[in-house]
């Protein structure tokens, strides 16, 4: 169990477990004041919850491919102040998207990503980590599907296959108006990077962040950036 400061997250049933990578992008994503916002493979219900935290007059729908994860999702959001403005869905993006329209202001996901890296012997966890259930194209082509004219798009992704989402998104008609480098420490690469996408060509807004000067502490930026969320912030 993980408890924040406004919900707990239940995650016994989850392949894949409460992260810095959710945490991160669901504080980052910039959200509509109002409107429906979709969270692509919620998972333990993590981005949908800090999403209607956040935004007092959207609504979210939650949808996922793992039936284990979506009992465990929707325990989670029903047990959460904001219950009657999140739906979770067993189902994926392609079912989704095929019978849906364009409703979306926003869509929010930390997608999987590994390609052609060993698969885990967790195949739930594998499913959770690896693309081959969501490719990079289906995730873009739906979403473009499903987002308002003015709708956007954020996620959270290794340096790499940030590089190889944005040009995928380009061919698709989205471009990058927002990006978060993401630095462990200082003395690090950049690790992960959040992205914003819309409809919109115009200057990328670029920002660094760095999460820890040292083991287990934390920088004041961080400290900022998820203060909402994190008990001991």
């Amino acid at each position: 169990m993980f408890r924040f400061k406004q919900f707990v997250i239940r995650q016994q049933q989850c392949a894949m477990k409460v992260g810095t990578d959710g945490v991160l992008l669901g504080s980052w994503c910039r959200l509509p004041e109002k409107g429906k916002v979709l969270d692509v493979g919620t998972g333990t219900g993590l981005l949908a919850l800090m999403v209607a935290q956040r935004s007092e007059e959207v609504s979210v729908v939650a949808i996922e491919i793992d039936g284990d994860a979506v009992a465990q999702a929707t325990e989670n959001c029903q047990s959460s102040p904001w219950k009657n403005r999140i739906k979770v869905q067993h189902t994926s993006l392609q079912e989704f998207g095929r019978e849906s329209k364009k409703v979306f202001d926003a869509v929010v996901c930390n997608p999987p990503y590994f390609n052609q890296s060993l698969r885990c012997p967790d195949d739930k966890r594998s499913q959770a980590r690896h693309s081959d259930s969501l490719s990079f194209d289906d995730l873009l082509t739906f979403s473009v599907d499903l987002l308002k004219h003015d709708g956007m798009m954020s996620v959270i992704l290794p340096t790499n296959e940030s590089e190889v989402f944005e040009r995928k998104a380009v061919e698709k008609g989205l471009f990058l108006n927002r990006v978060m480098n993401v630095y462990p420490n200082p003395e690090k690469d950049v690790k992960r990077k959040l992205m914003e996408f819309s409809f919109e060509r115009k200057e990328v807004e670029v920002q660094h962040l760095v999460v820890e000067k040292e083991r287990h502490i934390y920088t004041d930026e961080y400290k900022t950036l998820t203060k909402d969320f994190y008990l001991n912030f």
